[in-house]
Parts: structure tokens; C-alpha cells; sequence
């Protein structure tokens, strides 16, 4: 056989098989990751009222806290749903997504269910891009990535505001533009 023919039947063998790998990568079940209880913080209470943009400056406020050290920048807008925009390179490809999520208060702690997913043409399923978004980014420790259920949960009993306060959710109404959170300042022990 001549050996131009070995060599292109190898590259050929090479490329298929790392294609191969990587929609295995892309496309297999991750493992689930699982939600810890939320802190439970015995004080008053201070419900705050808010709207839409007010809340999603806040929330741009501590995700960049938390997320100084990600590679992939995460930018949130919240309108009549919370959306995600960040960028994925694929073989040296800038590909945009845009997340669209419903969130629902879970215990005092929000869940943002997925309801569509963009990424520039191409049409990737949802719980595929969660799994490559969770593995790009280093989200912080009250951020739960989890692809299987199409929805990231966000505990913000784990997220440390002064004095040892904490948020809870109350509602959220974004078609009403409406927002309630409740602060939990603890008790002063003497």
C-alpha cells in the first residue's frame, strides 16, 4: 500500500476519532450536583422591596464579587425573565449564548428554569450548553449549575452580606416588575 494512503488513512482515523470524543464530552450525562439545605439565621426580619433593574444591579454587584477570577464572562439582565449572556470558544470560534430563564422562589432561594437557549445559528440542546457553561465558568459556591434539570439554583441563604445577614427571597413578579426580598439581621447575642 503507498504509504500517502497509511498516513491519510491515519490523519482521516485521527480527526473521526477526535470528533468522536468530543461530542461524547459534550453530549454525556453529567453528574448531577446537588443543592445543600439552606442556612437557617433566626433574627428580625426587613422585607425590601424592589423592581427589576434595582435587583439586577445588586445581583451584577455580588456575581462580579464572586466571579473576579472566572475565564468566561457572565453578564445578567433581568427584564420580563433573567437572562444570561456569556461567550463559549469552540475551535477558536467566539460563539454568543443567550440563556432565558423563569425564576421561581424555591425556600427562600431562587430557581431559574431554562426556558430557551440561544447559541449564535447553531441549535444545541439546553442541558448541553449548561454543562459546558458550568464547566467554563467558576461560579461561586451559592451558584448550583444543574444541566440535568435544566435550571441553576442560587441559594442566597450562602451568600454573606454584612453583619452576618442574610437574603431570602419572598416573591419575584418580573411581569409586574415587582421583587420582594426579606433581610434576616440576627440576633445580637450579649
Amino acid at each position: 500500500m503507498n504509504k500517502w494512503k497509511v498516513a491519510f488513512l491515519l490523519l482521516a482515523g485521527a480527526v473521526l476519532i477526535t470528533f468522536a470524543t468530543l461530542l461524547y464530552l459534550i453530549t454525556a450525562d453529567v453528574k448531577q450536583a446537588t443543592e445543600q439545605p439552606p442556612l437557617q439565621v433566626e433574627g428580625n426580619i426587613l422585607t425590601v422591596e424592589t423592581t427589576a433593574k434595582e435587583f439586577e444591579a445588586i445581583a451584577k454587584q455580588y456575581l462580579s464579587e464572586a466571579m473576579n477570577q472566572s475565564p468566561v464572562p457572565v453578564e445578567l439582565t433581568v427584564d420580563d425573565k433573567i437572562y444570561l449572556y456569556s461567550t463559549l470558544t469552540v475551535f477558536n470560534i467566539e460563539l454568543p449564548i443567550q440563556m432565558d430563564f423563569i425564576p421561581v422562589v424555591n425556600n427562600g432561594n431562587i430557581t431559574l428554569s431554562q426556558e430557551a437557549v440561544h447559541v449564535g445559528k447553531v441549535n444545541i440542546p439546553p442541558k448541553t450548553v449548561l454543562k459546558m457553561i458550568d464547566d467554563a465558568v467558576n461560579f461561586p459556591n451559592w451558584i448550583t449549575v444543574k444541566p440535568n434539570d435544566e435550571e441553576i439554583y442560587v441559594d442566597l441563604s450562602r451568600i454573606n452580606i454584612a453583619s452576618g445577614s442574610r437574603v431570602r427571597a419572598k416573591e419575584i413578579d418580573l411581569p409586574n416588575d415587582k421583587i420582594e426580598l426579606e433581610v434576616v439581621i440576627p440576633n445580637q447575642t450579649k
